[in-house]
């Protein structure tokens, strides 16, 4: 009899048995033999699909991101529910342990999609805000000007509080920075 889970996409189970491990092991002891072990497949099949470890880690990062995007839908064209979305998948993420697991243990791997290129999910969630600027503007509740660059801004914006969260915990609280987060982005935002 076939289990449940081998009756998953393949690609789905080596994203699964990645999380599985970035969550026991951590990000830098997470192996490509492990992943492949606990989806049930052959390291060959993982190198087929992605190059290297980082890569299986980057996508496991952009389908978490894509998950959190889904599961907080817009609930209005006017820039408070903007605002207010932005504030939410920023919270959801700074409480996902992988997200978090990725910053916190995996500076380097980090570093790169904080400091040098933008990762899938990052053009994802500035493609995301662009289009929700778009109808604030026709809303007329968001200031004009390109989408995409305030988008990128927005991201820039909420994407140090979730990396940086942590360091200020002392004066800021999930409530406050939820707050302050929203004031920025009201602030930034606004006509």
């Amino acid at each position: 009899m076939m289990s449940i889970r081998n009756s998953e996409p393949v690609e789905q189970r080596i994203l699964d048995a990645a999380a599985e491990c970035i969550r026991a092991y951590g990000v830098e002891r997470t192996t490509v033999t492990e992943i492949a072990r606990r989806a049930g497949v052959s390291r060959p099949t993982i190198y087929r699909r992605w190059p290297d470890i980082r890569w299986v880690i980057a996508e496991v990062l952009t389908v978490r991101i894509s998950d959190v995007l889904a599961a907080v839908p817009a609930a209005g064209p006017g820039r408070e529910e903007l605002v207010d979305r932005v504030v939410r998948i920023a919270e959801h993420l700074r409480r996902d342990e992988i997200v978090m697991s990725v910053i916190f243990n995996a500076p380097t791997l980090a570093m790169v999609y904080i400091t040098e290129r933008l990762g899938t999910s990052q053009q994802l969630l500035i493609d995301t805000l662009a289009a929700a600027i778009v109808q604030g503007q026709a809303h007329r509740s968001v200031r004009a000007g390109d989408p995409h660059q305030m988008g990128a801004m927005c991201l820039l914006i909420a994407q140090s509080t979730i990396q940086s969260a942590q360091m200020v915990e002392k004066f800021l609280d999930r409530d406050a920075l939820n707050a302050e987060l929203a004031h920025s982005l009201n602030g930034y935002l606004k006509p």
